[in-house]
């Protein structure tokens, strides 16, 4: 386990920055020229970054990026 200090400004910055590419890979994920296997990285890299953005936004800011449940979970 790793410790991070940061004050507000940075966690703002972080915050942003990992809603940019949330919503990037929500973009992608639409797109029907992006292959099957292609899409199944973009959505664990997904889940890694809203892991980490649940450490930085507040509960009402990571409602809006909440993984949808798929059919095979």
């Amino acid at each position: 386990m790793l410790g991070l200090l940061i004050n507000h400004t940075e966690q703002k910055e972080i915050e942003y920055l990992i809603k940019r590419e949330l919503d990037e890979i929500i973009f992608d994920l639409d797109d029907s020229r992006i292959d099957n296997m292609v899409k199944s990285a973009m959505k664990e890299r997904y889940k890694v970054l809203f892991q980490l953005l649940r450490r930085v936004a507040s509960e009402n800011d990571c409602m809006r990026y909440m993984p949808k449940r798929s059919q095979n979970e």
